[in-house]
C-alpha cells in the first residue's frame, strides 16, 4: 500500500477507481457471511507447484485470516513423493491409481509430506509473522485411519481411509488466530503412520469442524458432465444429484475421492463445497467473495 502523500495534482482514472469500489461492494456481504466461520481448503494442483501461484495462494489465505475467516489448509503431495522415491532409487508402484505404500515407502511419504511440503507452506505463510502451524493427522490423534481393503485383494501396505477425526487441536489453533496446515498422514493401527488421501481428509475435517465451506483447488475448471468436453462444466449441483452421479459410475476415477468426500461433508452439515481451478490468479478469493464464483458449487439445495 502506498503511503506517498498526494501533494501534487494528478489525473484520476475514475472508471478504474469505481470498478475497484464495485468489487469491494460485491465482496462485503460475502466477507460478512464467512467472518468467524471455518473454511477448509484442499491445496493441490498447479497452485501447489507453480512458484507464482503459491505466492498468490499464500496472499489469499492471509487476506482471509485478516478479515476473520478461520482457515484450515490440507495438502497432499503425490508428485513430490514420486520424485523423492525415484531420487532414492525406489520405483513407485500403483494399483488402480492407488499408491502401494510399504514401510520404506511410508518413511518417504512422511518425510516429504510432513517434513518438506508442509514446512515449505508454513514457512511461506509465516513470512509476515506468526500465522500458520504445521501438523499431520498423527499430531494429537487429529486423524486416525483404518487400513484400506482393496476390492481386488491387493495389499496396499500402509494406505488408509479416515476412521475418525478429533478436531480439538484445530479448534485451539484457529481460536488463537492461527492457520493449521495439515499433511495427509494419519495415525493408523498399532500406532503406525498411514498414507491417507488428502481429498478425503479435507472433507472429514470440514464435517468434524462444522465448516461453512470446503474448497478443492485443482487443475481443472470444476466438474464436467463429460470429462472429455471442456464445454460441459457443471456450475452447480445438489448433493442428491452428486450421489446419483457417483452411483452411476460416470465419474472420472481421479474425481471420485473429492466427490465422495464432498457428498459426505454436505451430509455431515457442511454449508457448501466447491471444486475450482487453482491455475486462476486468486481463485480462492474469486470463489468466496464474488456473486458468480468460479468452478462447480455443491450444495444441499435442490438444483433448479
Amino acid at each position: 500500500m502506498s503511503t506517498t502523500p498526494r501533494t501534487q495534482p494528478r489525473p484520476v482514472d475514475t472508471g478504474t477507481l469505481q470498478a475497484k469500489a464495485r468489487v469491494l461492494h460485491e465482496a462485503l456481504p460475502w466477507i460478512r457471511s464467512f467472518t468467524g466461520r471455518t473454511i477448509v481448503v484442499k491445496y493441490g494442483g498447479n497452485a501447489m507447484t507453480d512458484e507464482r501461484l503459491r505466492d498468490l495462494f499464500v496472499e489469499d489465505v492471509l487476506l482471509l485470516r485478516t478479515v476473520g475467516v478461520d482457515v484450515v489448509v490440507v495438502h497432499g503431495g503425490g508428485p513430490e513423493i514420486t520424485a523423492a522415491m525415484r531420487e532414492l532409487g525406489k520405483e513407485p508402484r500403483f494399483v488402480d491409481g492407488q499408491r502401494v505404500t510399504d514401510a520404506e515407502a511410508m518413511d518417504v511419504v512422511r518425510m516429504v509430506l510432513v517434513g518438506r511440503v508442509n514446512k515449505d507452506l508454513v514457512g511461506r505463510l509465516n513470512r509476515t509473522g506468526r500465522v500458520a502451524v504445521g501438523l499431520s493427522g498423527e499430531d494429537g490423534l487429529l486423524i486416525t485411519a483404518r487400513k484400506r481393503i482393496d476390492p481386488g485383494g491387493h495389499d496396499l501396505g500402509f494406505v488408509g481411509d479416515v476412521e475418525s477425526v478429533d478436531p480439538t487441536a484445530l479448534r485451539a489453533l484457529t481460536g488463537a488466530g492461527l492457520v493449521p496446515v495439515v499433511a495427509g498422514v494419519a495415525a493408523g493401527p498399532e500406532g503406525h503412520p498411514y498414507n491417507v488421501n488428502a481429498d478425503a481428509i479435507a472433507a472429514a475435517l470440514a464435517g468434524a469442524l462444522g465448516a461453512a465451506k470446503v474448497v478443492y483447488l485443482t487443475n481443472v475448471e470444476g466438474l464436467y458432465a463429460d470429462a472429455g468436453d471442456p464445454g460441459s462444466l457443471i456450475p452447480k449441483l445438489d448433493v442428491g444429484d452428486l450421489e446419483a452421479m457417483l452411483a452411476s459410475g460416470a465419474v472420472h476415477t481421479g474425481m471420485v475421492p473429492k466427490l465422495a468426500g464432498i457428498a459426505a461433508a454436505l451430509r455431515a452439515g457442511v454449508g457448501s463445497a466447491s471444486i475450482i481451478d487453482g491455475r486462476l490468479d486468486h481463485a480462492l478469493l474469486l470463489e468466496l467473495f464474488t456473486d458468480e464464483g468460479v468452478g462447480t458449487l455443491f450444495t444441499t439445495e435442490t438444483s433448479s
